[in-house]
């Protein structure tokens, strides 16, 4: 993380300068979205120093300013950047100054200015006493549901899940706008910490025509979700963060009196939410069943299996697993039958291009193929997000870092004693493919076109085949793929052209790099296998830059963006 302190001249810092007001912000371009914000009116309640040392700030990325009893100020922004605010420290009287303007706290120590997002949380000492602040700058992200508005529209109820910070909350308000104002229909929001309409009595205007409920306190919501039914005859429900099982029932009645209902959870992914006694409810219930002894001969399961115990509440559910990918299984049901079957789930993933804005769908057909992963367990084709599992290359010398692979029509068994055999210790098996070092696949069960080969295309890694199912077979392929990624097996370093070629790839990265970063434009690579332009990946997001992978096979190439302009 760096830490730049700000002088007192601008001249210090050019590049920090704004080229407009300071606060006087335009609507900026970010990750295909446009965001626009009111920061004026943060800035306005907090002390005179802190505002004058913002004002030789390009604040178009900042996140939060940090207010401590006895540290300095900082001002946070989204690349990671902390800047001190000065060089004095925070007494209890600009504490004060900020508290005096805010009015009063809630019981989550949150409080709001009216008609913004933005939100000031209090830290409290065991006396009870305000000793710090964080300002968070709220925006308004537009753009986010253009890749799932046709299922938005679809009149389903959507279930949304992710982990924090992937925009979840951000997508709810421009979901409540797109349905009150280009759907026209009755929405009510229940907004337990203003996190969605923002603070005060009048909603924000990113919600458009939807209505607002506040809840009191956290406790409340459910009861506050079915008096928004009773009373107010909505078309829509829009909640965010479902957590208790209170709320989950609260939810399946709303779904039972046929109102659309559009809500986040607690969960990543659809597979945990499963797993969560709390809120299983929302996608239909676990339940245990037995099986007669002829039933279980004929699914080949044990005579205990789990099952789903009734209709899910929510029609679809979407997996936000990074700010440009979503998977969407449009049928709930379906999915969770088959993730309690143990069959292979390949749902729509739908990925915004950074560089054009465009949705691309990487698999258009929910399917399942059943008997094409040999000795594995539900849930082991879980294609993800890659920018979500980047490897630090140079953590480990080669022959101590773990070297992942996905097997397909491999059997496990044979795998593991190879290794076993040759004491490869630093090999394990994964269960996803964007987690992987390499895949090995059957050749039969690989043809061109197959979805294996379209899905380690998409997360840039290399397969190697065994012709067939035999550990002499599978050995050489094993062999193959940790040649390519270390230069030997087992540990050994004997020197290979595929280490002069990574050096190569490595030092036209770095010269790509430096030009996007010194003339602002984007740089093509020439093309390298997909094992190669991942390692290059990974080189380009350590300069905090964007790269994408461009062209068919064998011209598949990396394209390095320049960083985002901040004029």
């Amino acid at each position: 993380m760096i830490l730049n302190k700000i002088a007192h001249s601008a001249q210090a810092h050019p590049h920090l300068v704004s080229q407009s007001n300071a606060f006087q912000l335009n609507p900026v371009l970010f990750e295909g979205s446009t965001i626009a914000n009111d920061l004026q009116l943060l800035i306005d309640i907090l002390p005179e120093r802190i505002r004058r040392a913002l004002q030789v700030v390009d604040l178009d990325d900042l996140i939060e300013i940090v207010m401590d009893l006895g540290r300095l100020p900082e001002a946070r922004f989204s690349e990671g950047n902390i800047l001190e605010l000065g060089e004095q420290q925070i007494t209890l009287d600009e504490i004060h100054h900020v508290v005096k303007h805010m009015g009063y706290f809630t019981s989550d120590n949150r409080a709001g200015i009216p008609r913004t997002l933005h939100r000031i949380s209090a830290m409290r000492n065991r006396q009870g006493d305000i000793v710090g602040l964080t300002c968070r700058v709220g925006k308004v992200v537009t753009g986010t549901v253009d890749p799932i508005k046709d299922i938005i529209q679809s009149g389903k109820s959507v279930l949304l899940l992710g982990r924090p910070g992937v925009g979840k909350t951000s997508r709810l308000r421009e979901i409540a706008k797109l349905l009150s104002d280009e759907a026209m229909k009755r929405v009510v929001i229940v907004d337990t910490s203003n996190e969605i309409a923002g603070d005060g009595d009048i909603p924000h205007p990113a919600v458009g025509r939807a209505r607002r409920i506040q809840v009191q306190n956290r406790d409340r919501q459910r009861e506050t979700m079915i008096e928004a039914v009773q009373n107010h005859t909505p078309e829509v429900i829009i909640v965010d963060e479902m957590g208790t099982e209170e709320e989950a029932l609260a939810a399946r009645t709303i779904a039972e009196r046929g109102v659309i209902l559009i809500a986040t959870a607690h969960g990543h992914t659809l597979e945990n939410l499963i797993k969560n006694p709390m809120l299983s409810d929302l996608v239909g219930g676990i339940q245990t069943v037995t099986l007669g002894d002829d039933e279980a001969r004929r699914r080949a399961s044990q005579k205990t299996i789990l099952e789903r115990a009734k209709k899910p509440t929510f029609d679809i559910c979407i997996e936000i697993r990074d700010r440009h990918t979503l998977a969407v299984y449009p049928d709930v049901a379906e999915a969770v039958d088959h993730l309690l079957r143990g069959w292979t789930l390949f749902p729509e993933i739908r990925k915004v291009d950074m560089e054009t804005g465009a949705t691309k769908v990487l698999k258009t057909d929910f399917e399942v193929m059943p008997g094409h992963i040999m000795d594995t367990e539900p849930g082991d084709f879980n294609p993800g997000p890659f920018a979500d599992h980047v490897r630090d290359m140079a953590a480990l010398p080669v022959g101590q870092e773990e070297f992942r692979v996905f097997l397909y029509g491999i059997s496990k068994s044979f795998v593991d004693r190879i290794l076993e055999r040759l004491n490869l210790h630093h090999i394990r098996i994964t269960k996803n493919v964007y987690d992987a070092n390499a895949v090995i696949a059957i050749k039969a069960n690989a043809r061109p076109g197959s979805k294996i080969l379209k899905l380690a295309q998409d997360y840039e890694v290399p397969v190697f085949y065994a012709k067939t199912n035999t550990m002499p077979q599978i050995q050489r392929a094993l062999r193959e793929a940790t040649d390519a990624e270390a230069g030997a097996f087992a540990g050994q370093m004997a020197h290979t052209p595929f280490e002069d070629e990574m050096e190569l790839a490595l030092r036209e990265a770095q010269e790509a790099i430096d030009t996007a970063l010194s003339e602002k434009e984007a740089v093509e690579l020439a093309p390298r296998r997909s094992y190669i332009r991942r390692v290059q990946h990974e080189l380009v997001e350590k300069h905090h830059l964007t790269s994408v992978s461009i062209g068919d096979e064998p011209n598949r190439r990396l394209k390095v963006l320049p960083p985002k302009s901040r004029e």
